[in-house]
């Protein structure tokens, strides 16, 4: 059984149609039943500089990828969940395994599931964003990290695709990265579905060039985020 203490689930208490309590369920329940999702971390530091008592946004850390899949190529550090661990846990072990940063406070941005996103199996991640004083962080690489770097970050936007509308705006964005003489890039789509109550913002890779699976995405996804909180 998964859980030792279930007495918060006993709903009604009642037997379910196979004439089961739910500790004979627990018991007899199979995880193996259907395919499972492995489930990933990464997180999104970025620092700020102060100027005349406004913040705007500074760099971004990132690190380089030392093993398989896209080895050579940056991406944001980040790892497997543990079994029995809370994914903000996760977060920040993977934070101080990858980057030697640790006590940095973050929020969680969102999940990323895309089922292609991947080759190694069927990943869901989940972006936790954390913005910090320029200076204030050190970060060494670690773990199956090659390296690590503050990489600054420009953004413009590069027209719109053939179908959009006003009411479905689908934006393409250039990324551009430098940290020394490294200069990754990208291109995002980025839709905006205002037909309904709820907007719907979406962002997808288009191209990539040194910049690991589909981080450029999750990467202006948080570069939205803080820009918008640091007006």
């Amino acid at each position: 059984m998964y859980l030792e203490k279930y007495e918060q689930y006993l709903g009604t208490g009642e037997r379910n149609a196979q004439g089961l309590d739910l500790k004979t369920f627990l018991e007899e329940y199979n995880p193996k039943l259907y395919d499972t999702p492995a489930n990933t971390v990464d997180n999104l530091i970025f620092t700020y500089v102060e100027e005349n008592g406004h913040k705007r946004l500074g760099k971004l850390l990132l690190i380089k990828r030392g093993n398989h899949p896209s080895i050579g190529w940056w991406a944001l550090p980040g790892g497997f969940v543990d079994f029995r661990e809370n994914l903000e846990d996760a977060a920040a072990r993977e934070l101080e395994e990858e980057t030697g940063l640790k006590g940095v406070k973050g929020v969680q941005l969102g999940s990323y599931g895309d089922y292609d996103r991947d080759p190694r199996t069927r990943i869901i991640t989940t972006a936790y964003v954390f913005v910090e004083e320029e200076g204030k962080l050190t970060a060494t690489a670690g773990d199956d990290a090659a390296d690590a770097g503050w990489f600054s970050m420009r953004v413009e936007k590069a027209g719109e695709a053939a179908d959009s509308t006003p009411e479905v705006r689908k934006e393409f964005f250039d990324i551009g990265f430098e940290c020394g003489d490294i200069r990754p890039t990208a291109r995002v789509l980025v839709t905006t579905d205002s037909r309904h109550l709820l907007v719907k913002k979406d962002y997808k890779i288009v191209s990539n060039n040194l910049i690991s699976a589909d981080h450029a995405a999750i990467i202006l996804n948080g570069y939205d985020y803080v820009t918008e909180h640091l007006k």
